[in-house]
């Protein structure tokens, strides 16, 4: 392995944010953009574009049919070596705020409300977490959650994980006012923490699992399901790269990239 880790990265996973609506509804970042503070690229997300195998896909760079995650109802434990374990193989912490289907891939399945809402431990993947089991969960609640986190243990890798641009997506459809307002509140919350997070050093990550489509779904192949928006704050990673489209199996090689750690042995970098 490299030498210590000392960089730090803020993942902020933004359930359910189709690309399109990002672009129309997210005035603050993407006035970063324009102003050359940040990078945009369109992600290509997996299949199956369902939460729980995207989650394992974006800590893990592995392909479903791989990791064996396949449904929402797959509750078992990751069987591949996450990010967060590759920051603590580099000496590095982790931590997030999240939805418990991210406890049970990477800590311990099944979630046990009474056991498993705040923990802290140091042997597992992700060392301080505070995890959430209702996806009407508010978003105001998992940023302040994840700002506590930063603040407090300064983790090298921290996991922001909110739900309830997809919510509103099943409850009203994606063409609903209510989605487009769930959108437009995440990119307000963004703007009240965002420079926070920079002057305390993070490189910071804004993406989405998955889409949705005008019926209130994801799972498939829709352009709708699979396209889903990538900002990115960091020195390290330039906005003016020229890169506009990326594969979601890019992801975690580009976290260990911009935390300069190592990435595992069956990460697939894009598509061989």
């Amino acid at each position: 392995m490299k030498s210590q880790i000392t960089e730090k990265l803020l993942l902020l996973v933004l359930d359910g944010c189709r690309y399109d609506t990002a672009v129309e509804q997210m005035g603050i970042l993407n006035h970063h953009v324009d102003y050359k503070q940040a990078q945009l690229i369109k992600v290509h997300a997996e299949m199956p574009s369902s939460s729980r195998p995207l989650y394992e896909v974006l800590a893990t760079g592995v392909p479903s049919y791989r990791n064996g995650i396949l449904t929402n109802a797959d509750g078992q434990h990751s069987k591949e070596l996450s990010i967060f374990d590759l920051v603590k193989a580099a000496g590095g912490s982790t931590a997030a705020a999240a939805h418990y289907w991210q406890s049970e891939l990477f800590n311990q399945a099944p979630y046990e409300i009474k056991r498993d809402r705040i923990q802290h431990d140091h042997k597992k993947s992700i060392q301080h977490g505070i995890f959430y089991s209702e996806n009407q969960y508010p978003d105001s609640h998992v940023f302040a959650d994840g700002h506590y986190l930063l603040h407090t243990y300064q983790p090298n890798l921290l996991l922001i994980h909110s739900m309830n641009i997809d919510a509103a997506g099943h409850r009203y459809t994606a063409v609903s006012k209510e989605y487009r307002k769930a959108v437009n509140q995440a990119d307000q919350l963004i703007g009240l923490y965002l420079h926070d997070w920079l002057a305390a050093g993070y490189q910071v990550i804004v993406t989405a699992d998955h889409g949705m489509d005008e019926y209130g779904l994801h799972g498939g192949s829709m352009a709708a399901h699979r396209e889903v928006p990538l900002y990115i704050f960091s020195d390290i990673f330039p906005p003016d790269c020229g890169i506009e489209k990326m594969n979601q199996l890019e992801l975690a090689p580009l976290i260990c990239s911009l935390l300069k750690i190592d990435t595992s042995e069956r990460m697939q970098i894009g598509r061989s």
